[in-house]
């Protein structure tokens, strides 16, 4: 059970919540936070005290002053006239995590709200009850005001939710779980969809997943080196240390650990003085692109909990403050940044694929081919990854460069952070295919060389993959083998991707 306190949630803890289904509850103090922001909203709508959202219109209407008596109607009106996303809904998984961040966020007690939307949201989530919301609409500014406002719905018992395998309608989920459907009152509908929780959760799942496949693509490519006799002293400390770069360190160390007892390296001047880039560069490479990863990580780190609602509430000196917390500046920056190491983890890895499969650049047979000419092999598994990394470069373009004013020119900047937080995403998933492809690619060729020549950790790794992925005797519909190696390393436990050290750059770190 993780206890909810809005300023303690780490990324570990929403891994557990999210993929290990981990109930949540609300401390205590976080109770009597919330009770005190609460009343500050109350008495301040008794003193008919102008505050925006609270009791005047929303964007451009902020000037339109709302009766008392319509204040509720207001919030009610809000979440349906901005339930406006379209497209695909967003997996379970950044719909739960959605829920579990909205929930911190409020119960930091600066949104005003009542502690029963806050045990709502939880009920939600401890039911596996999540949110249908549609990936599209959202500018990253304002909040994600459309995702959210579909995250809200089914709060009171409108729009869709996926339910026990199943999308519903959300008053039949709530039903189902006994769960009655909530009421807005003044303040809760504004506070449920201004902040940045869409775009963070889709930058939480993505950083859980890439840490995971920039682990095993450092694993898949000490196994390519082993089928291409690569040199091994590429990744000798000395070389790394002189840099100075702590990741890029790192990785060569990894590597060289990986391969500590394999037969199939070489040594300078073996076979050859120099190994491509896409074999002597992997350190510097996957360096780098860790380093993206890490500075999502310290940005999410904070994110999570933060305030990102407007106005913020603050009891002690009962101010209301409007601001721009939900601005998503921050997240858009990381989230296009991470763009760039994922993109770069499928460039390189492609380009080994090609020395894998190149009959000019190895001494392999053809393509892979167990009966070169008769049958292509490998041949058209390397056009895919082509395509895919192509398709990943102009994903690649920042999001967070383009601005788009709206509601009548009142928010005339946006981050477009939930743009690049779903294109990092949709690129992570490429990445995950072009790996795949490398690794099966890459089995190929240590079998031809001798799997008993291989390193201890690597052939752990090959004879885990092995029975997801039967060797190639002749031509297949290798689409198949593409898609089942893929959703492998999406699922496969961390024993299945042995490492003979804790990496120091973990999600267990966060």
């Amino acid at each position: 059970m993780h206890i909810l306190t809005g300023n303690t949630l780490t990324l570990a803890e929403i891994e557990q919540v999210v993929n290990g289904g981990m109930k949540v509850e609300l401390s205590q103090e976080a109770r009597e936070r919330l009770k005190r922001s609460r009343q500050v909203v109350e008495r301040l709508i008794l003193e008919r005290k102008t505050m925006y959202g609270i009791n005047t219109g929303f964007g451009k209407f902020s000037d339109v002053i709302i009766d008392n008596g319509d204040l509720d109607s207001l919030q009610c009106n809000l979440i349906h006239s901005h339930a406006c996303g379209v497209g695909e809904p967003f997996s379970e998984h950044i719909s739960r995590a959605m829920l579990l961040l909205r929930a911190n966020a409020l119960v930091k007690g600066h949104s005003g709200v009542r502690v029963e939307l806050v045990e709502q949201l939880i009920s939600l989530i401890n039911a596996r009850i999540h949110p249908v919301i549609p990936q599209q609409g959202s500018l990253g500014a304002s909040g994600d005001l459309a995702p959210l406002a579909h995250l809200a719905l089914p709060l009171l018992g409108a729009g869709e939710v996926f339910y026990e395998g199943k999308r519903m309608s959300a008053r039949a989920a709530l039903d189902a779980a006994h769960i009655t459907p909530l009421q807005l009152h003044a303040k809760e509908g504004l506070a449920l969809i201004n902040g940045t929780q869409a775009m963070t959760a889709i930058g939480v799942v993505a950083y859980i997943e890439v840490t995971k496949l920039l682990k095993q693509s450092e694993l898949i490519a000490a196994m390519t080196l082993e089928g291409l006799h690569g040199i091994i002293d590429a990744f000798d400390h000395d070389l790394h240390v002189v840099r100075g770069h702590q990741e890029q360190i790192e990785v060569a160390r990894h590597i060289r650990q990986l391969l500590v007892d394999s037969q199939l390296t070489s040594h300078q001047g073996d076979l050859r003085v120099q190994d491509a880039y896409s074999l002597r560069c992997i350190p510097q490479v996957l360096g780098a692109c860790w380093q993206t990863v890490l500075y999502l990580r310290d940005l999410l780190e904070v994110e999570i909990n933060a305030a990102t609602d407007n106005p913020l509430i603050f009891p002690e000196s009962e101010k209301v403050l409007s601001g721009g917390n939900f601005h998503g500046e921050p997240v858009a920056f990381a989230m296009d940044f991470l763009k760039l190491g994922i993109a770069e983890t499928a460039n390189i890895s492609e380009r080994r694929i090609e020395r894998l499969v190149n009959p000019q650049l190895n001494d392999l047979p053809p393509f892979l081919s167990p009966n070169p000419g008769l049958e292509s092999g490998a041949m058209i598994m390397q056009y895919t990854a082509a395509s895919l990394v192509s398709e990943n470069k102009t994903l690649a373009h920042p999001a967070s460069v383009d601005s788009i004013p709206s509601s009548a020119n009142q928010e005339d900047h946006v981050s477009m952070g939930t743009t690049a937080a779903r294109h990092a995403y949709a690129m992570l998933a490429n990445t995950r295919r072009v790996v795949a492809i490398e690794l099966i690619c890459a089995m190929q060729a240590v079998e031809y060389r001798g799997i008993d020549k291989m390193s201890s950790t690597t052939r752990h790794f090959y004879d885990a993959v092995r029975p997801w992925l039967p060797s190639i005797t002749k031509d297949r519909i290798f689409s198949t083998d593409i898609e089942q190696v893929t959703e492998w390393l999406r699922i496969a436990p961390e024993s299945d991707v042995r490492n003979d050290r804790e990496h120091s750059i973990n999600v267990s770190q966060s």
